[in-house]
């Protein structure tokens, strides 16, 4: 642990297994999708400024900026918005707070959950920004973001950990 970080030691938290989920194929992505996203939820609230936005890694990842980032690729995803500069996804400004876009998060997610929920047929098309092409099917959508905010979830992991020692899912 680098010298400058102080390290709190906090009790490992019970992990949260796997999510049982519906017996259809819609509801198994969907459980497992949701049960990565409050997992990363979980690593952000309740860490203090300025630690939240403060880089553990040389890349500059850090908690707060990895909720931004996956609130607009949920967007781009499922609600079909732009993203115009991907790597700014990752980094929060000095007004964005974590109470602010841990919200935001919240109220994408359920905006997506809606789109998902009206799909008939998950080998018909995701929402796709004008100008983009042919949109994958939603089927290719949850899975990737099962593997990308599973990804994320990790990297949360680790910063979490570095910052006051707490494991666990």
């Amino acid at each position: 642990m680098p010298p400058d970080r102080p390290h709190r030691r906090r009790p490992r938290a019970k992990d949260t297994g796997p999510p049982w989920t519906g017996a259809d194929e819609k509801a198994t992505l969907l459980g497992f999708l949701d049960y990565l996203r409050n997992a990363i939820v979980d690593k952000v609230v309740d860490v203090p400024e300025p630690q939240v936005r403060t880089s553990g890694v040389p890349s500059g990842t850090n908690l707060l900026g990895l909720i931004k980032h996956l609130t607009c690729v949920e967007r781009f995803y499922f609600l079909g918005e732009q993203i115009d500069n991907l790597r700014r996804t990752m980094q929060p400004t000095s007004d964005e707070t974590v109470d602010g876009l841990v919200a935001e998060y919240r109220k994408t997610v359920e905006r997506a959950n809606k789109i998902i929920a009206t799909c008939p047929d998950l080998a018909l098309p995701a929402p796709r920004p004008p100008g983009r092409g042919l949109a994958p099917s939603m089927r290719w959508v949850l899975t990737h973001m099962i593997e990308e905010t599973g990804r994320h979830a990790g990297h949360a992991d680790i910063l979490r950990e570095q910052i006051d020692g707490s494991t666990g899912r």
